[in-house]
């Protein structure tokens, strides 16, 4: 037990590292390409990588009944909306910021899903919560606000990214134990393949040129960020403590940070960078209040 929780460890440790690099890709692919038309390109890769995953799973095994397919279907549009909405805002963002302060900025989900779950379902937070709160405040404002205390319009556009991807884990968490969570995840990519080529359609100019001009980022966010790291989050969380497994996933907006220095040679200011140091203290923070909750339980 203890090599398979090891083992689990070391994937998720790969899962955060392939999630941050995709930044540094989705930089990249702003250079040729509009962004609504990339997310739907690299949407519809996902969506048949985990659609073939859902399929090779299926083999052998006893068909759901009638209510658990509609229950996965509902489950898989609503989670697929608030991903589209989501990966929509995140790319716009990251057109006019750096690939490091987008991977941090979408990081503050972990801070605004307890806030989000006071809020709307009224579940309780203990102080280190609210303590995480405030420091996460306090490094988005090291990190994005100028000196006229301006935010720019690509980390405004990150920032609300952070929301919807908060709303998208809730839905997660209400559906995925509902049904299996690979076809759930597999109407969760078609839907927001859907979402995302209608607003490519409706407001960009998309063409099989553009998609063949950023095909390496594409290939890169819609099979590895996509596919296999959705599959090695999901395997490696099934040895892997919930509260270790959260805390090395925001890794990835470390890696981030790594992939723009390396492959895109980003560079941030002192105030930056203690921005991101009090953003990811504050996103280690909140999750210590979940693991003495599993201990007393």
């Amino acid at each position: 037990m203890k090599n398979k929780q090891v083992l689990g460890s070391l994937l998720l440790l790969l899962t955060a590292m392939i999630w941050g690099a995709a930044f540094a890709f989705q930089r990249t692919g702003m250079e040729t390409i509009e962004p609504f038309t990339f997310t739907a390109s690299r949407m519809a890769l996902s969506a048949a990588a985990i659609g073939a995953l859902a399929c090779l799973r299926s083999r052998g095994a006893r068909r759901p009944d009638t209510a658990q397919r509609k229950r996965e279907l509902a489950g898989g549009i609503c989670c697929g909306a608030f991903l589209a909405a989501a990966s929509l805002f995140q790319q716009a963002g990251i057109v006019t910021t750096t690939a490091g302060k987008a991977g941090f900025i979408t990081a503050m989900y972990m801070l605004l899903v307890p806030v989000l779950g006071f809020l709307l379902l009224r579940r309780r937070n203990g102080a280190l919560v609210w303590l995480a709160v405030a420091l996460g405040v306090a490094g988005m404002y090291l990190l994005c606000m100028d000196e006229r205390l301006t935010l720019t319009r690509g980390d405004a556009l990150c920032l609300v990214c952070a929301l919807l991807f908060s709303g998208h884990i809730l839905c997660c968490d209400r559906f995925a134990p509902r049904g299996d969570p690979v076809r759930i995840s597999a109407v969760q990519f078609c839907t927001a393949t859907v979402i995302a080529a209608a607003a490519a359609l409706l407001t960009e100019q998309p063409s099989w040129a553009k998609i063949a001009s950023a095909a390496i980022p594409i290939l890169y966010c819609g099979l590895l960020s996509g596919g296999v790291g959705y599959t090695l989050q999901m395997t490696a969380q099934r040895f892997t403590d919930p509260t270790v497994a959260s805390l090395l996933m925001s890794l990835e907006s470390v890696f981030a940070v790594l992939a723009g220095a390396l492959l895109l040679g980003e560079r941030m200011s002192p105030r930056e960078a203690a921005g991101c140091a009090v953003l990811f203290a504050a996103i280690v923070l909140v999750q210590l209040p979940q693991k003495r909750k599993e201990e007393r339980s």
